[in-house]
């Protein structure tokens, strides 16, 4: 069992949560990050940046010029790329840049990335995360309240909508639910704080049942 700091929204300790073994992974996983990550990062474009061949741009196929006896270079077309107006040379068209990674290295992936935050101690376990009020000051004196001054990943395992309309607004702040949380995410930020609640469901997502200390 490793143990990870359990404090409520006030910043106070309440004792120590205990993550199973289970979920803890270290000694493999390292590449599987890198393709999720990859992955993700190119899920993330839209890959609709285009550019008119010379076949695609308006224009007759007349010489501009005679071949000989102008005594300027050869021209053949205005839709040439070397022409202003006319086509570009090589330029991008609209492409996928999705990338497969199967379920198994996906799930790889997070246990890794996981079990880096925990090694690294970036890990904290809070007892609830609730708001009476969409109120980004009030959202900002929970992360005051626990040291996060530059902010950090909630993890939930309901995404209340107080707690959603109050955090968005924060800078390097991002609340997502324990079911949709992926690697790229827990990677991204330097401070992960999960609640009890949410870290029962990434229990079970990961096939193990984590216990409380």
């Amino acid at each position: 069992m490793s143990k990870v700091p359990l404090k409520n929204v006030k910043g106070d300790s309440v004792g120590d949560y205990e993550v199973a073994d289970g979920l803890l992974l270290q000694d493999k996983g390292a590449q599987a990050v890198h393709e999720a990550v990859v992955a993700y990062l190119a899920h993330q474009r839209a890959g609709t940046a285009s550019t008119k061949s010379k076949s695609e741009v308006a224009g007759s196929g007349k010489k501009p010029w005679a071949q000989k006896g102008s005594g300027r270079a050869r021209a053949g077309y205005k839709q040439s790329p070397v022409w202003r107006g006319g086509a570009v040379a090589h330029g991008p068209q609209p492409r996928k840049y999705k990338k497969k990674v199967s379920k198994k290295v996906a799930r790889l992936a997070f246990r890794r990335a996981f079990s880096a935050k925990v090694a690294q101690g970036e890990v904290l376990v809070i007892d609830a995360l609730q708001l009476e009020a969409p109120k980004t000051k009030a959202f900002a004196a929970v992360l005051s309240n626990l040291g996060l001054d530059r902010g950090g990943l909630f993890i939930v395992d309901t995404l209340q909508e107080n707690v959603n309309l109050a955090a968005r607004n924060l800078e390097r702040v991002e609340v997502v639910r324990a079911d949709l949380v992926n690697t790229y995410q827990m990677l991204r930020h330097k401070q992960v704080v999960i609640t009890e609640a949410g870290m029962k469901v990434l229990s079970a997502r990961l096939g193990e049942e984590g216990g409380e200390g």
